[in-house]
């Protein structure tokens, strides 16, 4: 009897977020001036490229035909975001040259965590710009606009936003892969999952220190299916039974990423409670990406395992666009497959153009996201 009414229950409060959301629907779209992004690789879109070291060819190839500091080879999901909107595709802020912030700016890099790690970035791959050091610029950033908007002599007001488009805009974050990815690597996975409450935390903290500074919409990711990155399956030779799921994933990773999903998702339920003028819509992209690696032929893709940019025979491995001079004289390039709109995995842990464009159709209509309003209602606290 108890069972049944705990059913009951939940299924009452599926109906009441659903009709909520039904009637958010009918109300206009948001009209978001601006996109203020916090991230890691899977969003940068040029800071680590301007501030360590740049992106280099073939990365680019498809979308842009250049590199233009994204590791993949075309648009990552905040570019498709930032295109449902009509807005540019956001200027990293860490890049000076040609970048505009009229509309928005990117605060995403390569490598980051939301736990700062004290290792160097040649050390662990770790970028330095945890996301404390992302709010941190994102402060600065907001300061010195309102700074310069005053300065008379200041003649490039035109690149910068207006004060009253911060608390209009869309604040999306999407961080946490490398916290895993690290942890994998570093300790024991009693000891990550372990670790996860305070990476939680700390997360929370950022998302209330960016209310504090006047920011309401929140779009936030959870994390992908790590255990189907083909970089980590490259590695794996004679897997024991059980290790890896029906589509070729290592379980134990993936079910590290889940528990992490879990608890980033009560974390969003209580962030809700907690900040009363705040609109946050938590976005379940490892459903996406599961969703493709699992019906990847179905969907006109080859397996997941397979990547597109780089060399990985015979016991040779070189990067997306790496050079591996061999000691015959001869040397081996990582280049890219002929077709990249057929693969999931561009370089092995970041994924194609038309991946992220499958990803981005099925995320921005709201059919994965709580509450389940696509990203064109995400102003609206339901």
């Amino acid at each position: 009897m108890g069972f049944a009414r705990v059913i009951f229950s939940g299924i009452l409060i599926l109906l009441i977020l659903n009709a909520d959301a039904v009637k958010v629907k009918d109300l206009p779209p948001c009209k978001f001036k601006a996109i203020y992004n916090f991230g890691d690789s899977n969003s940068d879109t040029g800071a680590i490229s301007a501030a360590i070291f740049p992106r280099q060819w073939p990365n680019g190839e498809t979308f842009f035909h250049k590199p233009v500091g994204r590791l993949g080879d075309g648009r990552l999901m905040i570019d498709f975001i930032a295109d449902r909107f009509g807005l540019p595709f956001l200027s990293s802020y860490l890049d000076s040259i040609g970048s505009s912030f009229r509309q928005g700016a990117n605060f995403a890099a390569g490598g980051s965590t939301i736990v700062p790690q004290n290792k160097t970035i040649a050390e662990s791959g770790l970028s330095p710009f945890a996301l404390n050091v992302q709010v941190f610029q994102y402060n600065q950033f907001k300061a010195r606009t309102a700074d310069l908007l005053k300065d008379k002599k200041y003649s490039c007001k035109n690149h910068l936003p207006k004060p009253k488009d911060f608390p209009e805009a869309l604040y999306v974050i999407d961080i946490g892969q490398n916290d895993i990815a690290y942890g994998l690597r570093s300790v024991s996975e009693a000891q990550l999952l372990a670790s996860l409450p305070y990476i939680i935390s700390q997360f929370a903290i950022q998302v209330q220190n960016l209310y504090a500074q006047g920011a309401r919409t929140f779009w936030i990711h959870n994390t992908g299916p790590i255990g189907c990155l083909a970089s980590t399956l490259l590695s794996i030779k004679n897997p024991p039974p059980g290790f890896l799921d029906e589509y070729g994933c290592v379980k134990s990773q993936n079910d590290i990423a889940k528990e992490f999903n879990r608890q980033l998702k009560n974390i969003v339920i209580k962030l809700r409670a907690d900040l009363p003028q705040a609109a946050i819509t938590y976005v379940d992209i490892y459903a996406a990406k599961y969703g493709l690696i699992s019906n990847a032929k179905q969907q006109g893709f080859v397996e997941v395992q397979k990547i597109c940019c780089g060399y990985h025979k015979n016991g040779i491995d070189v990067g997306c666009g790496g050079i591996l001079p061999l000691p015959n004289g001869t040397q081996v390039y990582g280049a890219a497959c002929e077709d990249p709109s057929l693969y999931i995995s561009w370089d092995g842990v970041h994924y194609t153009d038309a991946a992220n464009h499958w990803f981005a159709n099925l995320l921005i209509n709201g059919s994965l996201s709580d509450p389940p309003i696509p990203i064109t209602h995400a102003c609206y606290r339901t």
